[in-house]
């Protein structure tokens, strides 16, 4: 230190946080931390399914099985899945807040001439839906055929292969694996802009699809204005505090369900001609007549693949996303290219309207594909990829 100077200076120095796990009476096995200076952030991390254990288990139920955080068996799915449905009207600000009090018992004290309470967000939230087998024997049987259309047809950047991780002993129910003969799994994930889908094997006959948003700003959710909360309810950005989780876990599960809508054109038997045939026609929509979309056209082929991207499935489309992927240059190109190349998407966006490949998400510039455009750009790349030794086989 020199003697000489005076005033304040800038230094680096470590910064202590402490964790905290626990058995909560309500939810479970979970994680807090607090850091240890002002202004004493928390940051609290719980799991649903671990949460649904414990409802279960308060009520005296035995009928269900648990692995790690699914259950491969459940006696009862329907009362489960109410049960998981009621977690969602939990008074959340009150709840975390008595869980932070736990963390910090000089909270009162150390605020009491300024008074005040945390504001609660979710930094990062993950909603899964699980499709349960009767037995590993039938999810193994189709499970591969997944993994290849996720590979191929939704043209996934991670696909990550992983060794199932022993169960916690903090658990209520029946462990059904063991770490020595827990089968090799497969992870196929999507991500785009900090947000993700991503499908993976869980103990052997559990099926899991599971979306991860962290990047609220891509969604929207009907709420008021900030300046009148009393005010008319209009399509407002989606925040990433707690009052608008309610819709994150409604597009999560939206997002969910066009992952297993696409999955399931697996075995469709709809013939590839007729699925062809379909738009290889002009079609009229109103008074505009549009062309024929052209299948071994490399233009038209771009822009079916860049639409079926798995990373798609979470928020959809904008015709930004599509001009980064089949027109990377126009991203440094002068103001009057990038408008040429963006009425040269929105030709294309049209085009795949029209045919009813894609439809576009209400009150947004997004799109997402309908079942025809599953259907279509998985006949197109199952076709396309397979040689004439398949094809006659």
């Amino acid at each position: 230190m020199n003697r000489d100077e005076r005033g304040l200076r800038l230094r680096q120095g470590k910064c202590l946080h402490l964790y905290k796990y626990f058995l909560h009476p309500r939810f479970g096995f979970l994680n807090a931390r607090i850091q240890t200076w002002f202004p004493f952030n928390v940051q609290i991390c719980m799991n649903g399914r671990e949460w649904l254990a414990r409802q279960l288990a308060r009520e005296g139920r035995s009928d269900f099985k648990r692995a790690d955080n699914c259950f491969p068996w459940l006696g009862d799915p329907a009362l489960a899945q109410r049960r998981m449905d009621a977690q969602l009207t939990t008074d959340w600000p009150r709840t975390l807040n008595a869980i932070a009090r736990s963390l910090n018992p000089r909270h009162t004290a150390i605020f009491k001439p300024r008074p005040m309470d945390y504001y609660w967000s979710a930094y990062q939230t993950e909603w899964a839906t699980d499709v349960m087998f009767k037995d590993p024997r039938t999810l193994a049987g189709i499970y591969p055929a997944l993994v290849r259309h996720a590979m191929h047809h939704f043209r996934s950047p991670d696909v990550m292969r992983f060794l199932g991780r022993k169960a916690h002993g903090n658990f209520t129910g029946e462990i059904v694996t063991s770490f020595k003969d827990r089968p090799e799994g497969v992870r196929v994930k999507h991500w785009v802009r900090g947000n993700s889908v991503k499908m993976y094997d869980k103990a052997g006959s559990v099926l899991r699809v599971e979306t991860t948003v962290a990047r609220t700003q891509d969604f929207k959710v009907l709420r008021p204005s900030h300046k009148d909360p009393e005010g008319p309810l209009d399509w407002k950005p989606l925040r990433k505090g707690v009052a608008d989780l309610h819709r994150r876990t409604e597009v999560s599960q939206r997002s969910n369900e066009r992952y297993l809508e696409a999955l399931a054109t697996v075995e469709d038997t709809t013939p590839c001609s007729r699925i062809f045939d379909a738009v290889a026609k002009p079609v009229l929509e109103g008074k505009r007549r549009s062309r024929p979309l052209r299948i071994g056209d490399p233009a038209d082929l771009a822009v079916l693949q860049a639409v079926a991207r798995g990373e798609f499935a979470t928020a959809g489309f904008r015709n930004r996303d599509l001009r980064l992927l089949l027109h990377p240059a126009s991203a440094k190109a002068d103001a009057a290219e990038q408008r040429r190349v963006s009425a040269k998407v929105g030709r294309q966006l049209r085009l795949l309207r029209a045919h009813g490949l894609i439809r576009k998400v209400q009150k947004t510039h997004r799109y997402v594909l309908t079942s025809k455009g599953h259907l279509l750009t998985a006949a197109l790349w199952a076709t396309r990829d397979a040689n004439l030794k398949k094809l006659v086989a």
